[in-house]
């Protein structure tokens, strides 16, 4: 559905590509995660797959290059939650969410009756129906969100891509987040998401692609990616992989102290 073919980017004036021969597919029912250490490729790679940036290589949508589908196009098939968003107005959260009709629509044109219901069905499967009349300078962090995947929601997307969704979230709201994305893969949707929680990953993604120094250096499933070695090496930390109903769960060790001289 959206795939890239051995993708190179290259920053102006960068020593080193952000992203070197990467190539992922994004599935109908699938949540794949994009993971690594800051600075790794993880969001350079999302932008490249929405077609956000451009360099070598192949980001194919369907049957067609992602650069022959037009902003309006790609957004009626693509449901994006950025990693940072501001918004100028208190608007409330019906009118944030209605925001995700505008692809459908054209320019200037008022919603019409079906795109409400869009609205208030993206409402009701966020779990943020009850929200719809409060202003978004009044909402928690974990509404926020659920308010922004539900404007996703209302494009009638076919793939949800998420940015570091649970950023700066506790953990319950973390759990709450990632359980909502994985109900609506489970609905048949494709879900790309770049996250820095290798744990919480790992309990919900079909796949994970693991990036270092904008390479590709696992890719497959959670048990697959998750090796206490390539963690190691990759992180500059030493940690242990243990499992949790059948998952692997990583956790971070101390350091050996150096002995006395």
């Amino acid at each position: 559905m959206l795939a890239a073919r051995d993708v190179t980017i290259r920053y102006p004036g960068a020593d080193r590509p952000a992203l070197e021969s990467v190539t992922l597919a994004v599935n109908p029912g699938r949540l794949v995660a994009i993971v690594g250490p800051n600075g790794g490729g993880k969001t350079t790679l999302l932008r490249a797959l929405l077609g956000l940036l451009r360099g070598s290589g192949a980001v194919t949508l369907g049957d067609r290059p992602i650069e022959a589908w037009s902003a309006r196009e790609r957004a009626r098939r693509i449901g994006l939650v950025a990693q940072r968003e501001e918004y100028p107005f208190a608007w409330r959260v019906d009118e944030v969410v209605s925001f995700g009709r505008y692809a459908w629509l054209p320019a200037l044109a008022s919603l019409r009756p079906e795109d409400h219901a869009i609205v208030a069905e993206s409402l009701r499967r966020a779990d943020v129906a009850g929200l719809a009349g409060r202003r978004i300078d009044t909402l928690s962090g974990g509404e926020w969100q659920r308010v922004r995947i539900a404007r996703a929601l209302a494009q009638e997307p076919v793939i949800l891509a998420l940015d570091e969704p649970t950023a700066s979230l506790d953990l319950g709201h973390e759990m709450e987040i990632f359980e909502l994305v994985r109900r609506f893969v489970d609905e048949g949707l494709a879900a790309v998401v770049v996250t820095h929680h290798l744990n919480i990953a790992a309990r919900f993604a079909d796949e994970m692609i693991l990036l270092h120094q904008g390479r590709a250096v696992a890719h497959g499933t959670p048990t697959e990616v998750l090796d206490p070695t390539r963690l190691a090496a990759v992180f500059q930390w030493p940690v242990a992989v243990t499992e949790l109903d059948g998952l692997p769960q990583v956790v971070p060790l101390r350091r050996p102290e150096a002995p006395p001289a």
